[in-house]
């Protein structure tokens, strides 16, 4: 198996469904981006766009431009967000639902049509095969096919501490175009706690799958009295799905609870909507935000916050 031989099934296969010419394939007004976009907001009731943006890895003036053509055709309505009035939640409109219902229907018709052409006898076969691509492409790269149990959260070993901040670096100038200058943040993060940490009150947590770090949190303490800080979370992409940041953030704040803080911060950036959702569900609440410009991004970071007390009457 070669990077060509790859290459050339997606040409294949981009032919056959038809993905180069998708408006003409499926007779609607509508690319496959924005297909996909429809599909998302009629299973996905509940969103918004850094929601969407997080979920298809699209470019936010793409999918702004997107969104706006479906409120302009009716397709869409936006209001205040139930969980952050500061946002705005997307959803379909009776005219967007039916147009969705529509695409969902000429898809089905369309792959029906391509099934109907291969005999019975090789169905079977086909099932097997395209069973076998996702479960062989969605392995870690020893080869297991991960489950939430395989990860174990252990403190950090020699070496660990550099992890993050190579790991950290890489990551968010690959996914969201940061500099150095978040390197040296990250750098400075972590060199303070190496070299002077109270660990009694202060923890790093990594989490390990088959042998390799895939992911890291800090608790350390704030400025405020009482307060802990929660920092560098992180989850290697192609271990995401396993609920690690989950489980990094339910480490920290069964940690910080038990030594008696009685809040836990942390700043983030609105970008970061996945992690975002996590710290949602573990109940933090937003606090602040304000605009800025940093690590050759222009930003909205925002403060949240948890009482330690409160959640764990």
């Amino acid at each position: 198996m070669t990077v060509q031989d790859i290459r050339a099934f997606n040409r294949f296969y981009t032919n056959v469904i038809g993905a180069l010419d998708y408006s003409r394939h499926l007779y609607a007004p509508f690319t496959l981006t924005e297909s996909r976009v429809l599909y998302e907001l009629a299973h996905s009731p509940h969103t918004d766009a850094a929601d969407l943006r997080s979920e298809l890895s699209l470019d936010a003036g793409y999918l702004s431009r997107i969104l706006n053509r479906f409120e302009q055709d009716g397709l869409i309505e936006r209001a205040p967000s139930r969980r952050d009035p500061r946002r705005r939640q997307i959803t379909l409109t009776a005219r967007g639902r039916e147009t969705a219902d529509l695409l969902a229907e000429r898809a089905d018709e369309s792959v029906g049509a391509l099934l109907a052409s291969v005999p019975a006898a090789d169905r079977p076969r086909l099932s097997e095969a395209l069973h076998t691509v996702r479960t062989i492409l969605s392995q870690d790269t020893d080869g297991h096919r991960s489950k939430p149990e395989d990860v174990v959260l252990r403190e950090p070993g020699p070496g660990d501490l550099g992890w993050i901040v190579q790991r950290n670096a890489a990551l968010y100038a690959a996914e969201y175009g940061f500099n150095a200058d978040y390197e040296g943040l990250v750098a400075r993060i972590v060199a303070d706690f190496a070299e002077d940490h109270d660990p009694h009150l202060e923890r790093v947590w990594i989490a390990e799958l088959h042998g390799r770090p895939v992911g890291c949190v800090m608790c350390v303490r704030d400025d405020a009295p009482g307060a802990a800080r929660l920092r560098l979370l992180l989850v290697e992409p192609d271990a995401r799905g396993l609920r690690i940041g989950d489980h990094l953030v339910s480490a920290v704040v069964e940690f910080a609870r038990g030594v008696g803080y009685r809040d836990l911060v942390l700043w983030t950036n609105d970008i970061l909507g996945a992690a975002r959702r996590i710290y949602q569900r573990h109940g933090f609440v937003l606090v602040a935000e304000k605009p800025h410009r940093s690590f050759g991004q222009d930003l909205v970071g925002q403060d949240w916050r948890l009482d330690l007390h409160a959640t764990g009457e």
